[in-house]
């Protein structure tokens, strides 16, 4: 693949498409299944879900008044797990590109009662529209593996990062273990796709989502893109054998 230049590809899942077709791709993926989404995660990962975005959260350590940015936040479970630590001091932006995700994401919010100090921003995690220096930490749950430029998006989120800040990634990675990555895929390609034609009425979305996870960077990769981008004293931690990794960087 060669970035950034016309007329040349990237991937969707397993598919070469051209670069300006895949962000109108992965948002008509996202929007078909926004209001199934949470409820896909829960039956797709048996639960674990939530002890993995419990576990990033941890990591982040937000504090209050801190100001705070859920980037690629959709449906917003890390937002409403960071709210309640910034207090009513704190800033805290749930950003998507895709309207239904976000939309989602903003009335499950309001349900919760979680409106203040939050607050919705339709974003291109390439294209932040934030300036320099904004944010003591910027989170990404499951999102930047279907970014087109993940280089972009990396360096976006050092550029809107306060010196003294931290990025931290909650992704899809490689598992640890060849058994346990054969297990995996077998499971993933057989059974994921299915449960997604049955509950979300979209089996080609679930599989396009199995394709992505197997074409995103494995651990040391993503942490030599993120040094790359600026990020300093990067570290990973493998939750579950490796299925998902956190990787945490400093702007310094």
């Amino acid at each position: 693949m060669n970035e950034g230049q016309a007329g040349t590809t990237t991937d969707f899942g397993y598919r070469e498409v051209a670069e300006d077709e895949k962000a109108r791709l992965v948002g008509s993926v996202f929007s078909s299944v926004a209001t199934r989404y949470d409820l896909m995660n829960d039956l797709m990962s048996g639960g674990l879900h939530r002890a993995w975005k419990a576990f990033a959260v941890g990591l982040a350590a937000a504090k209050t008044g801190e100001r705070v940015l859920d980037l690629a936040g959709g449906t917003g479970d890390l937002t409403a797990a960071l709210a309640p630590r910034l207090g009513p001091s704190g800033l805290l932006v749930l950003s998507d590109i895709n309207g239904a995700m976000l939309g989602v994401g903003r009335n499950r919010l309001i349900d919760r009662g979680l409106t203040d100090p939050i607050y919705p921003v339709q974003a291109d995690a390439e294209r932040l529209p934030f300036p320099d220096n904004s944010f003591d930490l910027i989170i990404i749950g499951f999102g930047l593996r279907n970014v087109t430029h993940k280089d972009r998006a990396l360096k976006a989120m050092h550029q809107a990062l306060k010196p003294g800040g931290r990025g931290i990634i909650l992704e899809f990675s490689k598992p640890r273990s060849a058994v346990f990555n054969r297990i995996y895929d077998a499971y993933s390609f057989a059974v994921v796709p299915k449960i997604g034609r049955f509950v979300a009425r979209d089996e080609g979305s679930y599989q396009y989502l199995v394709e992505s996870i197997r074409k995103h960077p494995d651990q040391e990769t993503l942490k030599t893109l993120m040094e790359s981008a600026g990020f300093e004293r990067v570290q990973y931690w493998n939750l579950t054998g490796g299925i998902v990794a956190v990787h945490r960087g400093y702007k310094l």
